[in-house]
């Protein structure tokens, strides 16, 4: 999919799907799983994001699927920036893939819920980024699975 053809009403799930569920309440790796993890002192510099950027480029072209890796790394982009504006900063990038879905999990510090305005004034310079998130996903949502933080993720097809 590219942002040219992105649905307007993309399936926004409480729940992670079946697969990518137990991988991330259990904390087992996936067969194809690779991690980013943002240093401490990096966590809040914009720097990182192009830094994730690249991790998903890379990452997603050695599994074969070069088809997303535009949208995957929009969705990361606002991801990640989400976590370094309100959660504390960014901990970790991890990319799972199971054919046909590729799963971007962001973790932070926060544990407050993902939200996005209600209405995004026209010239507001927030504000869309979880609209983008829905748009280019087939799913996302958010997990507390420890004591501290969260993991925020988003689901897209190949």
């Amino acid at each position: 999919m590219t942002t040219f053809d992105a649905r307007p009403q993309a399936a926004t799930c409480a729940q992670a799907p079946g697969w990518l569920l137990p991988i991330l309440l259990e904390g087992r790796r996936g067969p194809c799983d690779e991690v980013f993890r943002f240093h401490e002192l990096s966590t809040f510099e914009p720097g990182c994001v192009a830094s994730a950027r690249r991790f998903v480029d890379r990452t997603l072209t050695s599994w074969g699927s070069d088809d997303i890796v535009f949208d995957a790394q929009l969705v990361v982009s606002e991801l990640v920036t989400n976590a370094m504006r309100h959660g504390g900063g960014a901990i970790q990038l991890r990319l799972l893939s199971r054919r046909p879905e590729v799963a971007c999990v962001v973790s932070d510090y926060s544990r407050h819920a993902p939200t996005a305005p209600p209405t995004t004034d026209v010239f507001a310079e927030y504000g869309r980024g979880l609209r983008l998130v829905e748009a280019l996903t087939t799913g996302w949502g958010w997990l507390t699975p420890g004591a501290q933080g969260k993991l925020v993720w988003a689901v897209l097809s190949n």
